[in-house]
């Protein structure tokens, strides 16, 4: 097979059809009489190769097996979650005697690059084969020999050169936008420890000019700032989604950020009544397990919503308390700390309504001049605005990438054994 993209110069070039024994090597190279220093390290699925924790490493490290730049390690029980990695240092390490080590080869006619063998592994060609090879199971030990069948259509060294450096490229501009949005994350996170007073502090360290000399901030009851005790969603399971049902909003399609995750949309067979659909000024707060304090703020651009009952809706009152200041004060540190204080109080975390209503929030002193919320509330708003656009950059990136793995990389079948 020809990949569906190619650069100029190697249009019509042909590719070899080899197994991944024919232009790499397995190595079982040892420690031996354990007199190297070199450290020693454990895979990763999302951080690649990694100090190995102490605990796990034997006392006797004589068969542990070296591995020297530009080699691959795994671990052959977890391969097919995608826990392989290149080693990218220039001093040697050692791995458990457990697993897999093998180099590409550097010389011959089925020479192969170790860059363009690394992004090929997180082709859907590598994944489609290493998936039938685990015949979907999680712990299933798929070792050299097995992984040794896997055909690639090997293209010139200097073409997989070249399609390594495209892919680098891909990868530098992915990694500069993620630092991007990391680094706005974090601005963010500074500038609401900044703007909601601290524990044991009754003004915020930052207030913008014209709320510098409004006085000192209290802790109110959130109970006394809604307007009406908060409710429990319904006590229903979710259906696949229908449009002729309701949406149906569970801890699950809350994201970590407080966004609603529309991706897996699902409905809820029942017929519902007004008060079951969240409104506009509505948050959502998981009430139990191991997400329990994770908000959700309702906008109406995520059309009518019905909540479940692991859920639990405050309803401000907008004379004392503006949603949008309640949303980012639920991201903070303080308003964590008190979660994980009052959810511990029993074996399974949880809170109810009644200990949610006792949620002490920082307002200005006097209530009624909701000013100073609203500000703050804008001005983290527009920061998550940023953050989503810049984010979408970042995800149109990837997504860029992987067509492009799509297109340089051609699907290929496995040789007979």
């Amino acid at each position: 097979m020809v990949p569906k993209l190619r650069f100029p110069e190697f249009v019509g070039h042909p590719l070899q059809d080899v197994r991944l024994a024919d232009a790499t090597a397995e190595s079982t190279e040892r420690n031996g009489a354990g007199q190297a220093t070199s450290q020693i390290m454990g895979v990763s699925k999302v951080e690649g190769i990694v100090p190995m924790e102490e605990r796990i490493v034997a006392a006797d490290t004589t068969r542990y097996k070296f591995v020297r730049k530009d080699w691959f390690a795994y671990n052959p029980m977890r391969l097919n979650i995608g826990s392989i990695a290149r080693w990218q240092g220039d001093d040697d390490i050692l791995v458990s005697p457990d697993y897999v080590v093998f180099k590409c080869k550097g010389a011959g006619p089925h020479r192969l690059d170790p860059v363009y063998l690394d992004h090929f592994r997180r082709s859907d060609a590598w994944e489609e084969f290493v998936s039938e090879k685990g015949d979907g199971s999680v712990r299933v030990r798929i070792y050299y020999k097995d992984l040794a069948h896997l055909q690639l259509a090997l293209p010139s060294f200097p073409e997989q050169q070249k399609v390594a450096d495209c892919l680098d490229s891909a990868d530098a501009l992915i990694a500069a936008q993620g630092r991007k949005v990391e680094t706005l994350k974090a601005h963010k996170k500074g500038l609401m420890q900044q703007l909601f007073p601290r524990e044991c502090e009754t003004k915020p360290r930052l207030r913008f000019p014209e709320f510098e000399e409004s006085g000192e901030w209290r802790f109110v009851e959130l109970g006394n700032l809604l307007k009406a005790s908060p409710d429990y969603g319904v006590s229903a399971a979710a259906v696949p989604y229908d449009e002729d049902l309701p949406k149906y909003l569970r801890i699950t399609d809350i994201a970590e950020d407080g966004r609603y995750l529309k991706e897996n949309k699902v409905s809820v067979d029942i017929t519902p009544t007004r008060g079951d659909y969240l409104e506009e000024g509505d948050i959502a707060i998981a009430r139990t397990g191991a997400s329990v304090g994770k908000s959700y703020r309702y906008r109406r651009e995520d059309g009518q919503l019905v909540f479940a009952g692991f859920l639990i809706r405050v309803r401000p009152d907008q004379r004392k308390l503006v949603t949008g200041f309640l949303a980012h004060y639920m991201a903070t540190p303080q308003y964590w700390d008190w979660i994980s204080v009052n959810s511990a109080r029993s074996g399974q975390p949880g809170v109810n309504s009644a200990e949610l209503s006792s949620l002490p929030v920082p307002l200005p002193a006097d209530v009624r001049l909701l000013r100073e919320q609203q500000r703050i509330a804008d001005c983290l708003s527009s920061l998550d605005d940023l953050i989503a656009i810049e984010t979408r950059k970042l995800d149109a990136l990837k997504t860029h990438k992987m067509g492009l793995m799509q297109q340089l990389f051609p699907k290929v079948g496995e040789f007979d054994a």
